[in-house]
């Protein structure tokens, strides 16, 4: 087996690195969505919101506390858009086959049929619920094998892109990057991209737990930061939260 190339100081390194993303983020700062909409026409803004079903929030082998935490904050930025006009809300969520490749890396989750796969009720309820676009998606990347490829095309004068959902390190981050990596090339398009960080999440797999049960560890707080950090390097928008009037 080859020896680590890791340098001799890389633990002291990253922690004085990690101590820098712990201020960049204790200084994020909140948009309104005053602002919001002066930089965009609420017809040029949509909201996208990553599996925020019951398999994640409320029951299923990866339900977990930390993402049905975000709830409130992820329905306050439906309802602040809706009242700021925006009307195009587009919902990418896990929708698995039974035998799913993914399940080789994750627990069972989501099956097609199954209430997990299901929107949460919270945003059921909103009174505008049927504006939502509902995309099925079987994959970390909610453009693989879906038709939101095809939903970009049919929106060119999209101008903001919020995003919300879990998880922040896999299929937010999925979506943002192809969001931005997209845009960038297609007509030369400036598009925003704002995520929240108040209405995205990620798990926890503790070390303990991890080394317990003989999988990989996850630190939640560590991975979201270091995620969020990564996004803002590629040109996203992080911010608190989005305030409402």
């Amino acid at each position: 087996m080859s020896e680590s190339t890791l340098s001799p100081q890389f633990l002291p390194q990253a922690t004085l690195f990690l101590e820098e993303l712990v201020n960049w983020e204790r200084a994020l700062q909140s948009l309104s969505w005053t602002h919001v909409t002066e930089q965009a026409r609420p017809e040029q803004i949509a909201i996208f919101s990553i599996d925020m079903v019951n398999g994640f929030c409320h029951a299923g082998a990866l339900s977990s506390s930390r993402v049905a935490g975000i709830i409130p904050q992820v329905v306050d930025v439906f309802a602040g858009a809706y009242e700021a006009g925006v009307r195009d809300f587009v919902l990418a969520q896990d929708n698995h086959p039974a035998d799913a490749v993914e399940f080789a890396d994750f627990p069972p989750h989501c099956i097609v049929g199954t209430t997990e796969a299901e929107t949460i009720p919270e945003l059921v309820s909103l009174p505008f619920a049927d504006l939502f676009t509902i995309v099925p998606k079987n994959s970390l990347n909610p453009f693989h094998n879906t038709n939101l490829g095809e939903w970009l095309v049919a929106h060119p004068d999209l101008r903001t892109a919020i995003i919300v959902g879990v998880c922040t390190d896999l299929c937010v981050y999925q979506m943002v990057l192809h969001l931005k990596l997209s845009a960038n090339p297609h007509n030369n398009r400036n598009l925003r991209i704002i995520v929240p960080e108040n209405a995205v999440q990620t798990y926890d797999t503790p070390v303990a737990a991890a080394r317990e049960l003989g999988i990989l560890p996850h630190d939640g707080d560590v991975m979201h930061l270091v995620f969020l950090y990564h996004m803002r390097l590629n040109g996203i928008e992080v911010v608190r939260g989005i305030k409402r009037a």
